[in-house]
């Protein structure tokens, strides 16, 4: 029995048993040994709510999540005071689903919450505060920045793979790159040329790649989240590094780079859904596992990108480059948000006509900077479906020093203190009764109508953090958008995407989230 304890509440959970090991894990046969005559807890679930005041005691309404027409998860149906987690063991199944259901699970207990924040303390590991207030995130991101850094738990995650490049580090270090890089970002020269490559990267290889899927005897079957992954590669590695990669050669092995990268930012995120941080740190220190994958992994990132920047360094004869594994990051964020988005449009013709309509008065020499900048539908539909599905479900800092959150949350220095889009993109408090429906119109002051020119309205980032907020605001935000809009734009005047899945595909949130098992499409060519 655990129990969720408040100043008035007590919410009372069973654990189910029944772990289930998701490798050969060799180090933990010790620790298992030791707790053999213990029940092992992968879950949890909500039975009833004990009110410490009157001595009351409420049984805890389930109602079936919609967003999983399976069942398997379930939304609690109560209210209390701010929440606090007291548990003992936390170990989580670590397939899609599971992770998932993680997700959802966090999400449930945020609601529950009237300030949208839940302290959980684990055993053997650092307290940890989750936050869906958007206050609460303008606290943490902006008004009292230096006291929130990355932190050493943090950067040891990823450090093996990014080392102490700017997604990764803190303090001066961070500081002296951010500027480099803002510097770089607001060059019109480095838009242009990010623009021609995005321009010759989708007319000579993804609409050809799309055409050849759609005229297939009966249309051949494809993955479109792996296709927009292998595009958005090829960008990057041409802008940031120089290299043709050629992924969308679906007839060619994917480059070792690729998989390597997946697989090394996979491993590295599930780091932190160990119990306790001695546990990969042992793995690693023993090289089994997971963390002997992960090392290969991380040699063939390293030896890849080191040699391609030896050979661009001698054949232009520059100094250093500060863009190099950072920037693979962002070619996950841009394709998971476009992924989730042509799954949305396939759930809504109606707002899928809104966007043709948008792009046809474009006229027919194509799209280009200045169209892009006026697709302001086109840009609310990729908010909304990165509301519900953001690229990045959630993101840490660590307390420098004791502090007070705006709703009254105490948090003592060495607190994690992670904030959750994923989460607050499904807060009533934040988005309305209609928080569960795609509705792009929401981000707009008056809904727009054929023949007038709707105007976005201004979202505060610390109610919609999709590219973080305050001092670590995305730099390269408006090019992702760019990019996406080109790529829905021009895609969708030319192809029907049908989704050949019936039930909702399955969110998965690693270090960047993506679906499950992809997104298995027919291509069309549309009927004009």
């Amino acid at each position: 029995l655990i129990t969720f304890t408040t100043t008035r509440y007590e919410i009372h959970f069973i654990m189910f048993s029944g772990l289930i090991w998701s490798e050969p894990q060799l180090v933990f046969c010790c620790f298992c040994i030791v707790i053999s005559s213990l029940t092992p807890y992968i879950g949890s679930v909500p039975t009833e709510i004990t009110n410490n005041t009157s001595k009351t005691i409420t049984p805890i309404t389930k109602r079936k999540n919609k967003e999983f027409k399976n069942g398997n998860s379930h939304c609690i149906s109560l209210h209390t005071s701010h929440l606090r987690v007291y548990t003992t063991l936390l170990m989580f199944n670590k397939s899609p689903k599971t992770t998932n259901q993680t997700t959802v699970w966090y999400t449930d207990l945020l609601r529950l919450s009237p300030s949208q924040t839940i302290t959980i303390d684990l055993l053997l590991n650092r307290r940890t505060i989750i936050t869906a207030n958007p206050e609460n995130v303008e606290h943490i991101l902006k008004t009292n920045f230096c006291n929130f850094p990355k932190g050493k738990p943090f950067t040891d995650l990823l450090g093996d793979l990014l080392g102490g490049g700017i997604f990764n580090s803190d303090g001066e270090l961070w500081s002296s790159q951010r500027k480099l890089a803002s510097h770089e970002f607001t060059m019109r020269s480095l838009r242009e040329f990010t623009f021609e490559i995005l321009r010759e990267e989708v007319e000579t290889r993804l609409i050809p790649v799309l055409y050849s899927a759609a005229d297939y005897c009966g249309g051949r079957t494809v993955d479109f989240q792996e296709i927009l992954k292998r595009f958005a590669f090829d960008v990057v590695c041409k802008v940031s590094l120089g290299w043709d990669p050629d992924c969308l050669d679906l007839t060619r092995p994917v480059p070792d780079l690729v998989e390597a990268f997946d697989v090394a930012a996979a491993i590295s995120a599930r780091r932190a859904t160990e119990p306790v941080n001695a546990v990969w740190k042992l793995k690693r220190f023993f090289n089994v596992g997971s963390e002997r994958r992960l090392r290969e992994a991380i040699r063939t990132v390293h030896v890849s990108v080191s040699k391609i920047i030896r050979a661009k360094k001698k054949c232009l004869d520059i100094g250093g480059d500060v863009s190099d594994k950072q920037d693979l990051l962002s070619r996950d964020t841009t394709s998971a948000a476009m992924t989730w988005l042509f799954w949305l449009l396939s759930e809504n013709d109606d707002v899928e006509k809104k966007i043709l309509e948008e792009v046809r008065n474009k006229g027919s020499l194509g799209l280009g900077c200045e169209d892009l900048r006026e697709m302001s539908y086109t840009k609310a539909c990729l908010c909304e479906a990165m509301r519900l599905y953001p690229p990045v479900a959630w993101d840490s800092k660590h307390a420098a020093n004791d502090d007070v959150l705006p709703d009254g949350t105490h948090v003592k220095e060495g607190d994690k203190v992670t904030y959750f889009p994923y989460g607050m993109g499904r807060m009533e408090k934040v988005w309305g009764q209609d928080w569960d429906q795609f509705k792009p119109t929401r981000w707009f002051d008056e809904e727009p109508n054929y023949g007038t020119k709707p105007v976005l309205k201004s979202v505060s980032s610390f109610k919609f953090p999709v590219f973080q907020a305050g001092p670590r605001v995305c730099i390269g935000k408006e090019m992702a958008f760019m990019q996406m809009k080109y790529v829905v734009g021009l895609v969708l005047s030319r192809f029907e995407i049908i989704p050949l899945c019936k039930n909702p595909p399955v969110f998965v949130p690693l270090l960047t989230a993506h679906m499950a098992g992809g997104l298995k499409v027919k291509i069309k060519r549309r009927k004009h």
